[in-house]
């Protein structure tokens, strides 16, 4: 373990709110899989393409607010989809959402359209 966001993961935090931030700082920091962040903040336009590309299905992403952020596994420095590397990097997520009293949503807990990738802000703590 002992992993640490690169610069361009980073970079892809701006915009996005502060305590996701923060959760992802410690995640990455806990958890047994490195991972990249692959995306943050989000366009109109952006969201608009990934719904007609049939990448998302709305267009009220939490990410056009900063409220959500993408990662990619990564495993001998190439990414990974691999479903059972997801779960790993979650717990990691989990764990430093309880240390730091923040509620999160983990895309992969979804009943349909599982996405491992994705982490939210719980709408109930922040709207």
């Amino acid at each position: 373990m002992g992993f640490h966001l690169s610069a361009r993961s980073l970079r892809r935090l701006e915009g996005v709110h502060p305590r996701l931030v923060a959760l992802a700082r410690e995640a990455i920091a806990l958890s047994p899989v490195d991972f990249m962040v692959t995306e943050g903040l989000r366009t109109k336009e952006r969201q608009a393409a990934l719904v007609r590309a049939g990448a998302s299905r709305t267009k009220q992403s939490r990410h056009l607010t900063g409220h959500a952020i993408d990662v990619a596994a990564m495993v001998d420095g190439q990414v990974r989809w691999d479903w059972p590397l997801y779960p790993r990097i979650a717990a990691a997520f989990k764990a430093a959402a309880a240390r730091q009293g923040t509620a999160i949503v983990w895309g992969g807990d979804w009943v349909s359209l599982r996405d491992g990738p994705h982490f939210e802000l719980d709408r109930s703590g922040f709207p």
